[in-house]
């Protein structure tokens, strides 16, 4: 594992459902605790601030990645290990896709699903560094993202995506589960 480092993808807010924050605490102790690198989107608030706080808890390196439109609004983190501010979101994601190994997404809002379609896109097409294959997981309560799962399912059935492509979007119910399967080789 070492000096692996793991994007998560996730909401500068809190969401309705308590279960999504507890989620987001748990995987960032556990990343920390097992050795990985968070790379995210650099703010204190929301499941972001959650997931970079129990990372920094449990003694864990966090990066956060944040464009400087953003800074002010969504509250950057002033105790992550290393901020890196970005001219805008493209710079953004790119320096995210770039620093990370793998993706975990949380729930979260119209940002949250860009990032995890841009980023399994990458994969795909074989546009990350080096045409490494990073896998993108779901990571939820086997709620918030099951009609997303269903439709990328969907799209093989209707011939758009193939089993292989479709595969690399995965989903996990536990932290635990996310981090093994992100870190998984096809």
């Amino acid at each position: 594992m070492g000096n692996q480092k793991i994007c998560v993808f996730c909401a500068s807010k809190e969401g309705a459902n308590q279960e999504f924050q507890k989620l987001a605490k748990e995987l960032g102790a556990k990343l920390a605790q097992k050795g990985f690198g968070l790379i995210y989107g650099g703010a204190q608030i929301g499941l972001m601030g959650q997931v970079a706080d129990a990372a920094l808890e449990n003694g864990g390196e966090v990066t956060g990645v944040i464009p400087e439109s953003l800074a002010d609004r969504e509250i950057a983190h002033p105790r992550v290990t290393s901020l890196i501010v970005t001219t805008d979101m493209h710079e953004r994601k790119k320096t995210m896709y770039d620093l990370a190994d793998a993706f975990i997404a949380l729930p979260g809002g119209m940002g949250t699903l860009e990032e995890v379609f841009e980023a399994a896109t990458w994969t795909k097409l074989g546009m990350h560094r080096n045409g490494i294959y990073k896998p993108v997981v779901l990571l939820d309560n086997g709620e918030f993202w099951q009609d997303m799962i269903k439709f990328l399912n969907f799209q093989v059935s209707a011939g758009f995506v193939s089993q292989k492509n479709r595969e690399i979007v995965c989903s996990a119910y536990t932290a635990d589960q996310a981090i093994e399967l992100a870190v998984k080789n096809p």
